[in-house]
């Protein structure tokens, strides 16, 4: 069904369309909608202001231009523009209780969202998959150089502009979903044109990146846990190996957070059209994955030492000096015990 159609359905029924009122509290109370204008609200400023940095920061400073920071800054700019193009105008639709800008700024929305959440997500996969390379050397010494990471910018672009393009073309469409003030791909409408997309769209954009971040993270954290059980008698060695763990953990279960809701939701109401779920809950799994612009930056950059103390640096107007240390790559650094451990064992690690 498409949006002009639901519209007109909701009113031959007495209801307003998603495009013509509020919908409370046909669709869920007002209570509701004033609850998620504020987490939206929430999420426009922090995102704004942490990705934002994280912008500002890596351009100011030569020492962060490394080329698997392009990749994060590609996923910054992705974050950013989802909380433009997504929490921006959700927030205006959910305290009027209806999508305000009308059905073709309701396709653009969920284009929009939809590119910019797959590019943030791929480069995630990006970020994984280089420290399996350069940790685990399946290809032998491989260098992560900044032709590879304009490659893979480019790749996450054209990757996504291929599968959120098709539904404009008429392979599916971009509707308002659950509390109708958000739009996103036709999953719940069923029909061969929808379900079709939606599979499509689950096994490029969902199942191939978490396999291979889970591949990558696996591989990554079985290479140290070797090299960690022959250095049993140094702690510090131990204590560095628990802490890689800790970290790629955390990053594997934000991911899911993320994404695995949505893409669940999306694949059981395709199966089964019949099935009903409350509006409220249709809309949940769309704010786990807007919550993603605000904890991306915090889990992949501000976590390390060297990115905050630039970014104190700057905060600071340039009171705070900056540590006199090399910056690296903003993400799951080897300690130095453990890296050493791994060049002896005969898997030497390069910089990336």
């Amino acid at each position: 069904m498409q949006a002009s159609d639901a519209s007109q359905f909701n009113m031959k029924n007495g209801t307003p369309g998603p495009f013509d009122g509020p919908q409370w509290p046909y669709l869920a109370p007002r209570s509701i909608y004033t609850s998620v204008a504020v987490l939206m609200g929430t999420l426009v400023i922090s995102a704004s202001v942490v990705n934002g940095l994280v912008i500002v920061v890596s351009i100011r400073y030569k020492k962060l231009r490394l080329p698997l920071n392009y990749i994060l800054v590609n996923l910054a700019v992705a974050d950013l523009l989802v909380t433009i193009f997504g929490s921006t105008i959700s927030f205006a639709n959910n305290v009027n209780g209806f999508f305000i800008f009308g059905q073709t700024a309701c396709k653009f929305e969920g284009f929009m969202v939809s590119l910019t959440g797959i590019v943030g997500l791929w480069s995630l996969t990006i970020v994984a998959f280089e420290r399996y390379l350069v940790v685990c050397k399946p290809v032998g010494d491989f260098r992560f150089q900044q032709s590879h990471a304009v490659i893979g910018c480019i790749f996450t672009w054209t990757w996504s502009l291929v599968w959120t393009v098709p539904p404009l073309l008429g392979w599916s469409s971009y509707i308002p979903e659950g509390l109708k003030t958000s739009c996103a791909p036709n999953w719940y409408s069923g029909g061969s044109n929808n379900n079709s997309y939606i599979l499509v769209l689950f096994v490029t954009c969902f199942a191939m990146p978490l396999s291979m971040i889970l591949f990558s993270y696996a591989n990554l954290l079985m290479t140290l846990r070797a090299v960690a059980a022959q250095q049993k008698g140094l702690e510090t060695t131990q204590r560095a190996e628990r802490e890689v763990t800790r970290m790629a953990i955390a990053m594997v279960v934000a991911f899911l957070i993320c994404w695995l809701p949505y893409a669940s939701f999306a694949m059981v109401i395709a199966i089964n059209k019949d099935l009903f779920i409350q509006p409220a809950l249709v809309s949940l799994p769309s704010y786990f994955c807007k919550t993603a612009t605000v904890y991306n930056p915090i889990i992949y950059v501000f976590m390390n030492k060297k990115f905050r103390s630039c970014l104190m640096h700057t905060m600071s107007f340039g009171r705070q000096p900056l540590t006199s240390q090399e910056v690296t790559p903003a993400v799951i650094r080897l300690p130095g015990s453990l890296a050493s451990a791994i060049e002896r064992s005969g898997k030497k690690v390069t910089p990336s």
